[in-house]
């Protein structure tokens, strides 16, 4: 019997138990589809996860994140673009992670930092017994504490000030402050492509300050500042905007680097009359007449590392009670030309229990100590603030944050200049008596101050209290979560100014017109009088 003849042999299967085999088949069928679509949207979902550690450039290609190299938490977006004309920054401001949205807080914030040759700013620190040639002064031991200086340590300090936040602190020293501050800035990006802003960190004012004193060349004076220029003129970052997004800080004020002749007679050098160096802005204690120039606050000798310790001296100055209607710290400038500064002594010694002096002169050395500074301004109701070797002193930012209400005499040496961190309201905060000249001296201080109000002298001492957050450097190491310092408000201040740049180039404008001019009306007496 052949296979064939045993198959039509076999029984036929009733027809319901054929039923439930057909139904079986078609289930096992629908299972394996359904468990073959599962794994295709599983591997769909996994690809989209892992996809959220890149983000999208603003050229429409997927680009990882990249850890800031100072700041863990900030991210950048690496792009390989090579073009250098002038390219927006990226608008997206959402970054998909793990599906859910969150904001970059760093966007339009973003700050590189050139990695510039030694010879512009460390080798200068190692070399700090040579910065101050001609003088007796030291500059090494105050380049200490993230170039604070020594701590104080006095007997007394627990009398006027409030912990050991207090340095003797140099006031040429603001580059390198402003230098570790900015190490330490949350938005550091080492991709320039996305950066808003670019920080070349020359020590210019250390550079100079070598060769400001004893006859040096002005080819000598100008070395650096034609190397750096050149330097930075190479870079592919200078291409984008030709350096108008760079900016630098100047520990000195912007007069010294100015010289207009190469008289080898005139004072400082001509770095920010080079071609490039006019493309970029610069910070310094005193600003010029120049557009590209800005003022930022002189260092104090108080750097808190928390926002209780500012609150906390803000409520003791505001609690203060003060001996003297008026106080001033300084020397007579006898060889300057209109100084109003010998009236000043003059009629404060005349004022006797009413007014505290404390004696500035060459040799004297009352002033090289800040407790006793201090302790005078927060003994004094009001703080005297005429101009000094040039417009604007430290002493007013001691002033401020000390609580004593500061008085003016030219609008250059506050009100003309500290746009970022002072009030534009300037009667909320200070007095001002306009003196052209010492010729034009027709004023009694003290009577002045005496017919002010209790009321009034209540309310601008309140906003002098206020504005201590924003003249003071924080240590660098610090978290400010909700006060900004000095140094947060001239980076909001230079992004917003790099901002109009591109908002010009936007609008179809030359981002060049008006960005270097001089306005020679800046120091007049015409808006305040």
């Amino acid at each position: 019997m052949t296979i064939y003849d045993h198959k039509l042999m076999e029984k036929p299967k009733p027809k319901a138990m054929a039923g439930i085999n057909c139904w079986s088949q078609q289930l096992g069928f629908a299972i394996l589809i359904s468990f073959v679509l599962c794994f295709v949207l599983l591997c769909f979902d996994y690809s989209a996860l892992t996809s959220t550690t890149a983000t999208t450039s603003h050229s429409g290609h997927s680009t990882p994140l990249v850890n800031n190299f100072a700041n863990a938490n900030a991210h950048a977006i690496i792009t390989n673009s090579s073009d250098d004309s002038i390219s927006p920054l990226p608008h997206n401001p959402l970054v998909i992670v793990l599906n859910q949205t969150e904001i970059d807080s760093c966007l339009g914030r973003y700050i590189y930092i050139h990695q510039l040759p030694g010879r512009f700013n460390q080798d200068l620190l190692q070399n700090c017994h040579l910065l101050t040639p001609g003088t007796d002064k030291n500059m090494c031991p105050y380049l200490g504490n993230f170039g604070f200086g020594p701590g104080i340590n006095e007997e007394n300090q627990e009398i006027v000030l409030l912990n050991e936040s207090w340095f003797l602190t140099n006031q040429f020293l603001l580059e390198v402050i402003f230098h570790n501050k900015m190490k330490n800035y949350r938005c550091l990006t080492n991709d320039s492509s996305i950066a808003s802003a670019i920080y070349v960190p020359f020590y210019a004012g250390l550079d100079i300050g070598r060769y400001l004193f004893g006859g040096v060349s002005t080819l000598l004076r100008d070395s650096s500042g034609l190397d750096l220029v050149k330097w930075l003129a190479e870079k592919p970052e200078w291409k984008k905007l030709w350096g108008r997004d760079h900016f630098l800080v100047a520990g000195r004020i912007a007069w010294d680097f100015r010289r207009q002749t190469d008289n080898e007679s005139d004072w400082g050098s001509k770095f920010r009359f080079l071609p490039e160096s006019k493309n970029m802005s610069m910070l310094s204690i005193e600003s010029s007449s120049w557009n590209n120039d800005f003022a930022i606050p002189y260092p104090t000798c108080f750097h808190p590392s928390k926002e209780s310790e500012i609150i906390g001296w803000q409520d003791r100055m505001r609690k203060r009670k003060r001996q003297y209607l008026f106080s001033f710290a300084g020397a007579p400038r006898p060889d300057l030309k209109g100084s109003i500064r010998g009236k000043i002594i003059d009629q404060c010694l005349a004022s006797g229990s009413l007014c505290r002096l404390i004696d500035c002169n060459y040799g004297a050395t009352n002033c090289d100590n800040p407790v006793n500074v201090m302790k005078m301004f927060q003994n004094s109701v009001f703080c005297l603030q005429p101009p000094g070797d040039s417009y604007t002193r430290k002493s007013v930012f001691d002033t401020i944050l000390a609580g004593c209400i500061p008085v003016f005499f030219h609008p250059g040496t506050a009100y003309a200049q500290y746009l970022w961190h002072l009030p534009k309201n300037y009667s909320s905060y200070s007095l001002y008596i306009p003196v052209r000249d010492v010729k034009d001296w027709r004023v009694n201080v003290n009577e002045t101050l005496v017919g002010i109000s209790e009321d009034r002298i209540l309310a601008l001492r309140e906003q002098v209290v206020r504005l201590i957050p924003s003249v003071i450097y924080a240590d660098p190491r610090s978290k400010l979560e909700t006060l900004e310092d000095a140094f947060d408000l001239a980076v909001k201040g230079i992004l917003e100014r790099i901002e109009q740049v591109r908002s010009s180039i936007r609008q179809g404008r030359d981002p060049g017109v008006g960005f270097a001019d001089g306005d020679d009306y800046k120091y007049t007496f015409a808006p305040y009088a």
